[in-house]
């Protein structure tokens, strides 16, 4: 698992020293003395030495390459190489599993492909690019349809005219990033299922005139002209597609169909030929209509934010303008029902606001002055109004759209997997044909027409495109199901190596428990005082720590329901407490080593706080001039999710240990709440860095649990790092490799059976596609098997294998 990551900070020490440095060298230059200049990447996975060096080993030897300049503290690598090499070179490092994204590249034009669909054909157009002198770089994004090509433009249209021929037809995106054809509008859906379901119908007439009427020449030139009619409907780009394969010498779905439809025409075979390609051209549509679906899971997330928001004016007046235009700091005001416009802070008015677009989470949570909302997000009961603190363009939401298309675009390990088979696959199932088309009629006693014939059925039958669809649908619906879970996986490998965790490493403040210190227990010493003194006592103390800005008098003033009174000669005693005149008495609300210096302490007392103490709770006192009169015990309280979340986790197999820089007698009284056996306590940083070691050797797989900031050595050792706490934290964002949104535990064990459920659905997949094509096979080569017959059962396997895939989609994370 570390070496498919290949782990952030992985080396300790690297990280320390943010960037790597080389010494001076001259500057590169081409073979005729002219200055190369660098070209500059950021690496966004890139972050120590070890993964320095193996971009450096994957660039080893490379012809071309002048120099290469690393800067770890940036994550960015400047390349300074010839025009051929610099593509070869990106190549390597994303075949190391690393993403390079250009930096200030010039002339970079982005083009929209509508007809780029997967990984196989994403291979192909870099295949059809491959070693083209001045382009920069090529970046792909697959669920957009889009290309972003970063080459001069001599080189540009060059480029452009090599993907054409390579069947594509790449349309400029303008400065809004859209084109006509970039929203896929119902319009443009309908024509093509109208195309499709009218080369159906001339299929059908030409398969019943050929069944229904004698052979005559009249009859097979109408029949002929409807079976080409129908293929020109319905075909036209793949034809494109399979003839720019063929010329290139590339075995691809598009040059299976391609022969097998033209050889079927050619041999008399018109009606089939044509009810293949219809068939074909369905079949393509209903998987391209349910990839979209998968997509648009998360592309809907874009509809969440609304497009204007009502912004304060200098001049006291409210005005509707686009989200886009408002900048940091504006005044927003929401409506009750209406949607959250842009990330901010409330700074006027309370309500209760739905969460579950971005976090997942079910109830609404209230909010108040100076509490966080995000984008996207519902207001319910009342008006708010918020102070801006980031633009459209990195709220929230708009992080968790970019990070998940990101998780899109990288292929998972099955998905790899099944790339790198087909790759052997169809060039080897082309020989098959070819071998039964030369071989038939000498071991089958077949005519050469027949063995033709039974070779093009046997290209159609194979055609793998049930088997290549299958991987990024399955996978694009998983991280669509676990974001809307608030569950942010950032790629497909990650979605796929969580079923194999066998510990999770819980940090403490803020993961298993709440973060902030709160009142669980104020005692007066007296315990014989009833319920209206108790109260003057709770009121004292309010009254003591309301005046206070440190973290234990907030909670006690948050504990206490009392109203608080006027304190004269108010003052705090720094590492002491505070002091105050309440009614004409002086009053401490004091620390154990306070009450102690003013002789206060007892021995009772002191049986009475250690009781506190060991259970991890932090003592407070409130004490007159003469005495002590009540116990104020401040604790970080557990979660309620906690104690649910490890035990779940218990269930999957998987063992939960706490990792904490608190003192071993909280960690553990913790522990004991949460029910997690195995506690540490007192680690530093470097210390959790070990126990994740040890924990690997021990019991294999190891996640980390953190906020993604303090603990981001231990969560970059570890397998899988996960984030709580991550909405609106940008390193934590940045740091993990999944984001649990509304910092509930319980998400861990979901994410697992997630990942338990998208693997067991990759594989069922996998084998649906295979096994049919197997069975068909078989039939085509020993029984009798049409090729209509063939492209419905290669039809119902791709529609099987999406379908299941998106299944994904229905259920809930946590089933």
């Amino acid at each position: 698992m570390n070496s498919a990551r290949q782990r952030q900070h992985a080396d300790p020490a690297c990280c320390g020293s943010g960037c790597a440095t080389v010494p001076a060298v001259p500057e590169p230059t081409a073979s005729d003395g002219t200055t190369i200049e660098p070209q500059r990447f950021r690496i966004a996975n890139m972050d120590c030495a070890s993964e320095e060096s193996e971009i450096r080993r994957a660039l080893e030897g490379m012809a071309g390459i002048r120099s290469l300049r690393f800067n770890l503290g940036d994550r960015e690598l400047a390349i300074a190489a010839d025009d051929h090499a610099l593509p070869q070179a990106l190549e390597a490092i994303r075949k190391a599993g690393f993403k390079p994204e250009p930096l200030g590249a010039k002339n970079v034009q982005r083009f929209r492909i509508a007809n780029m669909d997967c990984a196989s054909e994403e291979s192909e157009i870099r295949r059809a690019l491959d070693g083209m002198a001045g382009i920069r770089s090529l970046q792909f994004n697959l669920g957009e349809r889009e290309l972003a090509i970063a080459a001069d433009d001599p080189v540009l249209q060059q480029a452009l005219d090599a993907i054409r021929k390579a069947g594509f037809k790449p349309e400029p995106l303008g400065d809004t990033g859209s084109s006509a054809a970039a929203v896929a509008s119902p319009t443009g859906f309908w024509t093509r299922w109208g195309k499709s379901l009218g080369a159906l119908g001339l299929a059908v007439a030409a398969e019943g005139l050929a069944f229904a009427f004698p052979d005559s020449v009249p009859v097979k030139a109408l029949g002929m002209a409807l079976a080409a009619a129908a293929i020109a409907l319905s075909g036209f780009s793949v034809y494109g597609k399979g003839l720019a394969a063929l010329r290139q010498g590339r075995l691809n779905i598009n040059a299976l169909m391609t022969v097998a439809v033209t050889g079927a025409f050619l041999i008399g075979q018109w009606p089939e030929a044509a009810m293949v390609m219809a068939l074909y051209a369905i079949a393509e549509a209903i998987e391209a209509r349910a990839v979209d679906r998968a997509r648009g899971a998360i592309k809907s997330l874009l509809a969440l934010a609304p497009e204007q928001a009502e912004v304060h004016q200098g001049d006291g007046n409210w005005v509707r303008i686009g989200v886009k235009e408002v900048t940091v700091d504006a005044t927003v005001r929401i409506r009750p029902g209406e949607r959250v416009p842009l990330d901010g802070i409330v700074t006027l008015g309370q309500s209760a606001i739905d969460q579950s677009p971005v976090t997942g989470e079910s109830l609404p949570v209230d909010k108040s002055p100076g509490d966080e909302v995000f984008a996207g997000t519902i207001n319910q009961a009342a008006a708010l109004e918020i102070r801006v603190t980031a633009p459209a363009s990195d709220s929230t939401l708009a992080r968790i759209i970019h990070a998940v298309e990101q998780a899109q675009s990288s292929r998972a390990p099955t998905q790899r997997f099944v790339d790198r088979f087909a790759a052997i696959y169809t060039p080897a199932v082309f020989v098959l044909a070819v071998a039964v088309a030369v071989l038939a009629p000498w071991l089958m006693g077949l005519t050469w027409m027949q063995a033709a014939y039974k070779a093009l059925v046997l290209l159609v039958i194979a055609c793998p495109c049930a088997l290549v669809i299958s991987t990024p649908v399955t996978v694009v619906s998983g991280l669509a199901a676990g974001a809307r879970r608030g569950i942010l996986i950032k790629g497909g490998v990650y979605l796929e190596e969580a079923r194999k965790i066998k510990a999770v490493a819980l940090d403490k403040t803020g993961t298993i428990t709440e973060g902030k210190p709160k009142l669980v227990a104020f005692e007066p010493v007296d315990a014989r005082l009833g319920q209206q003194a108790l109260e003057g006592l709770e009121k004292l103390a309010r009254s003591l720590a309301a005046r206070s800005d440190h973290p234990v008098s907030k909670a006690i003033a948050d504990g206490v329901s009392s109203a608080a009174q006027e304190v004269d000669e108010f003052q705090a005693v720094a590492g002491r407490g505070v002091e105050g005149v309440i009614d004409g008495h002086t009053y401490v609300l004091a620390n154990h080593r306070w009450i102690e210096e003013r002789g206060q302490c007892s021995a009772e007392l002191e049986a009475r706080l250690a009781v506190h103490e060991q259970s991890g709770r932090t003592v407070t006192l409130l004490a007159s001039s003469e005495r002590v009169i009540a116990i104020c015990a401040v604790a970080d309280t557990i979660k309620p999710s906690s104690a649910q979340a490890v035990a779940d986790l218990k269930v999957l197999g998987v063992t939960p240990v706490m990792l904490t820089g608190d003192n071993l007698a909280t960690a553990q009284t913790v522990g004991t709440q949460a029910g997690i056996a195995e506690v540490r306590g007192n680690l530093l940083p470097e210390d959790k860095l070990q126990a994740i070691g040890e924990l690997q050797q021990r019991l294999g797989v190891t996640a980390m649990t953190g906020d993604g900031i303090n603990d981001a050595p231990a969560l970059a050792k570890a397998d899988i790092g996960f984030a709580m706490g991550g909405a609106g934290t940008h390193t934590a964002m940045e740091a993990a490799d999944v984001v649990v949104m509304n910092d509930d535990l319980r998400r861990l064990p979901e994410t697992i059976r997630l990942s338990r459920r998208t693997h067991a659905v990759l594989w069922q997949n996998i084998a649906l596609a295979l096994g049919i094509k197997l069975v068909f096979l078989l039939l085509a080569i020993f029984d009798d098997a049409s090729m209509w017959m063939a492209v419905f059962a290669d039809m119902g396997a791709s529609l099987l294998v999406v379908f299941n895939g998106l299944r994904l989609l229905r259920q809930r994370a946590g089933r």
